[in-house]
């Protein structure tokens, strides 16, 4: 199914202080649309995303939202055009089917809002994996250029200046920059479980290197890069407390406000390396 296309072509008239008049111009902006994620014919949610890179949505949604807990178990997916928007319309192995109708059921509580309560509580609170001791050393001067990068490959945001993006990256590896995977959206969230999608489904390690964001990082982000089993976030704007708790809880390297050639380490910094090659204490 071929969803629509990301950017749409609009006119604007543009105002400059020099010029006596305004200037009529072309532009894109970015599609925005309602995404439908069904399971087993059963609406679960509804996402507002740019219609772009939806399997990797489907998969990477699944996984961070703890649907599925293995590719394996996602055992069908359509990408579908609906009036409305769009529809993910997946089906899950019968385990996971069973355990996702008693979440269904947990939800449905007798205020009717479906999200309230004890059970939501716990979920936006989540205990999350401990992250491996060690993994990647990260060269302090090598983040400033794979912010470039991730900047430079932002294809659809340098048309329409209004997307977030979320790469990985590994130093030295890939085509140069070490960039190996990049994934655009109007939401930050949507992003990155795009690129949650995107990595599994290419056998991708996310071990071995750092998710990267151009955005602020609440705990949302740390939670579904976590799942993914990535130690190290960085990214361009701060943490919120809550999610550097949780990004220490979990041994995740929170490196933020990465931005004109400096950045903050808020936990976990031994894996990032400075000019002698030690790593910090910190």
């Amino acid at each position: 199914m071929t969803a629509p296309h990301p950017l749409i072509p609009c006119e604007k008239l543009r105002w400059e202080a020099a010029s006596r008049s305004p200037e009529l111009r072309a532009d894109l902006l970015p599609e925005e649309m309602p995404v439908a994620m069904t399971y087993g014919m059963a609406s679960h949610a509804v996402m507002m995303a740019t219609p772009r890179d939806l399997a990797d949505f489907a998969l990477g949604f699944s996984l961070t939202e703890g649907i599925v807990s293995d590719p394996g178990q996602l055992t069908e997916l359509e990408v579908l055009r609906r009036p409305a928007g769009m529809e993910l319309r997946m089906q899950l192995a019968e385990a996971r089917e069973a355990a996702l109708l008693r979440r269904r059921r947990h939800m449905a509580g007798p205020v009717g809002c479906g999200l309230c309560g004890l059970e939501s509580l716990e979920a936006a609170t989540r205990r999350l994996p401990v992250l491996p001791a060690g993994g990647p050393r990260i060269p302090a001067a090598a983040i400033p250029a794979a912010l470039a990068a991730l900047a430079e490959g932002q294809a659809l945001h340098q048309a329409s200046h209004a997307l977030h993006a979320a790469g990985f990256w590994v130093p030295g590896e890939g085509p140069g920059t070490g960039l190996l995977a990049l994934r655009e959206d109007v939401g930050r969230h949507n992003a990155l479980d795009k690129l949650v999608g995107a990595l599994v489904a290419q056998g991708i390690d996310p071990r071995r290197g750092a998710v990267l964001l151009t955005s602020r990082v609440s705990v949302e982000m740390v939670q579904k890069a976590a799942i993914l089993g990535a130690p190290v976030l960085v990214a361009v704007s701060a943490p919120t407390a809550l999610a550097l708790r949780s990004a220490e809880a979990c041994g995740m390297t929170l490196v933020a406000r990465a931005r004109g050639g400096r950045f903050d380490v808020f936990c976990h910094g031994g894996r990032i390396t400075y000019d002698a090659g030690a790593a910090a204490a910190f």
